[in-house]
């Protein structure tokens, strides 16, 4: 019987081992998870506009010149290279008595210059008033070169009316172009004017008569 108590005994001992090996210790516990959150991962950073060129503002449209016609201004008519100015001549006034009195001018290019008086009349007037002259003859100028002793004439006369009404003026104001910037006044002693008329310039005194 001994033998046989020794068996289960050591039965039972061994059954309470593996007992206790299957359930370990009470207060084991199990591995603890890694600590820390979870990595998350960083969402890709939003690309950056790209940066947007301003237009490049149209440039300024350049003035655009006016065409030209290739006619002169009636009011400032361009002068010809070589045409004769105010300044490049000498005027003289002088009373004649022909036709019935008239004040003959005469043009000559200062000294060293060379020009050509434009195909017109030169431009007369009298007093702050500015009474001009009308043209006295129809005919189309001609062009005058002067040049040393080589002269123009042009007649005025400074009264066209039978009455007897009329301004007295003692100068004539004379410009070789119209207009003229330079006009000069040249003595006349005291004239009777109303209505005056005046020719074109024209190269022998006996072609400056004003007829009336």
């Amino acid at each position: 019987m001994r033998p046989r108590r020794l068996v289960l005994t050591a039965v039972a001992v061994a059954a309470l081992a593996v007992t206790a090996s299957a359930c370990g210790p009470e207060n084991s516990d199990p591995a603890p998870a890694a600590s820390g959150p979870a990595t998350t991962a960083a969402a890709p950073a939003p690309a950056a506009p790209a940066a947007t060129t301003a237009p490049a503002s149209a440039p300024a449209s350049a003035p655009t010149a006016a065409p030209t016609t290739g006619k002169p201004s009636a009011s400032a008519p361009a002068q010809a290279a070589g045409t004769c100015a105010t300044k490049d001549v000498v005027l003289t006034a002088k009373a004649e008595s022909q036709a019935g009195g008239y004040i003959l001018i005469t043009v000559k290019a200062k000294p060293g210059v060379t020009c050509t008086l434009a195909a017109r009349r030169p431009v007369i007037a009298f007093g702050s008033g500015g009474i001009e002259a009308a043209k006295a003859e129809q005919a189309a100028a001609q062009p005058i070169k002067l040049s040393g002793s080589e002269a123009a004439y042009a007649g005025v006369m400074t009264k066209t009316t039978k009455d007897n009404q009329a301004i007295q003026f003692s100068d004539v104001i004379v410009g070789v172009n119209d207009p003229d910037p330079d006009p000069v006044s040249l003595p006349i002693g005291p004239t009777n004017v109303d209505k005056p008329i005046v020719t074109n310039w024209h190269s022998k005194p006996a072609e400056a008569v004003p007829v009336h």
